[in-house]
């Protein structure tokens, strides 16, 4: 919001979680003063998602509320609408897809879009990073907006471990260097499935190799060899399905993620300046001057 007036714009931030406790930051409107999820779950005991779902779908009911908060800001003045976090709404209930059409009969529909928020920490694990990246495709083709992707809390994560998730040309080549241990989709080579296990869901499979005296027994042994048969079997299935995903990404190449350090201004305007890009940002808006200070002209 400080960076605001640098922009030359009037920032606005609006809340439409219900669930939010707490900002560190003013608040244009608030979906919690028509209604929250702490009433909903105390008045009708519900849980936590049942209650939110209750609180948005509300919200479709009262839409006169939104709309009369939306028209008390000019067209040149700059809304940031913060969201509910819970995929669901976007990708198994129509609810956010409602409210963006309501939206459009408004008269937003040209100056809307969304921006899908992933923890950067997801970086650090190539498996998790390839799940968000499929949330926020499903997130963008549910929408139906101009759509950025951005990773947040950057200043939280080894910018080198950053930039190596980053600079990979393919999801699928992320996967055979980083997630695959370079095992190429789970091949023969026992080795190389015993090094990536810190990567296999199925490691709590693994047999305990440790020399006892049990083990010695052929039968033991046996036994043995053929859960490890049976790991080595399913992890190269989990592979398999792991590379298909990778290639869905990788043919569309519709996901990309731009990285947000809040303590570094030149992140900001840059993610700022993509959003811009996204929907044109400003063409439309009467030129302003520079507002220069007394110190301009001053000699360092």
């Amino acid at each position: 919001l400080s960076l605001g007036p640098k922009h030359r714009r009037n920032i606005h931030v609006v809340n439409l979680d219900p669930a939010a406790e707490h900002f560190r930051y003013d608040v244009a409107f608030d979906i919690r003063d028509l209604i929250s999820v702490d009433d909903v779950m105390e008045e009708l005991q519900l849980g936590p998602n049942g209650a939110l779902v209750y609180c948005m779908e509300y919200l479709l009911e009262n839409m006169d509320w939104l709309e009369e908060c939306l028209d008390a800001y000019d067209d040149d003045e700059y809304l940031i609408i913060d969201c509910p976090g819970q995929i669901e709404l976007y990708t198994h209930i129509p609810v956010m897809n409602k409210i963006i059409d309501q939206l459009r009969m408004w008269g937003y529909s040209d100056k809307m879009v969304s921006v899908f928020v992933v923890d950067a920490t997801f970086v650090t694990d190539p498996a998790k990073f390839i799940s968000g990246s499929l949330l926020a495709l499903s997130a963008m083709i549910s929408m139906q907006l101009p759509h950025v992707n951005v990773l947040s809390k950057c200043d939280l994560v080894e910018e080198a471990s950053m930039d190596t998730v980053l600079e990979m040309e393919s999801a699928l080549q992320l996967w055979n260097v980083l997630g695959n241990n370079g095992g190429g989709g789970g091949g023969d080579n026992s080795n190389e499935l015993v090094d990536s296990n810190s990567f296999s869901p199925f490691r709590h499979l693994q047999p305990n190799t440790a020399p006892s005296a049990a083990t010695t027994t052929s039968t033991t042994t046996t036994a043995v060899s053929e859960t490890t048969q049976k790991r080595q079997q399913r992890e190269r299935k989990w592979n398999q399905l792991t590379e298909a995903i990778c290639s869905l990404l990788d043919d569309y190449s519709m996901v990309g993620f731009i990285p947000l350090n809040i303590n570094e201004e030149d992140s900001i305007a840059h993610v700022l300046a993509t959003v811009d890009h996204a929907i044109q940002y400003g063409e439309d808006l009467e030129v302003k001057g520079a507002d220069y200070g007394d110190d301009v002209g001053e000699e360092e």
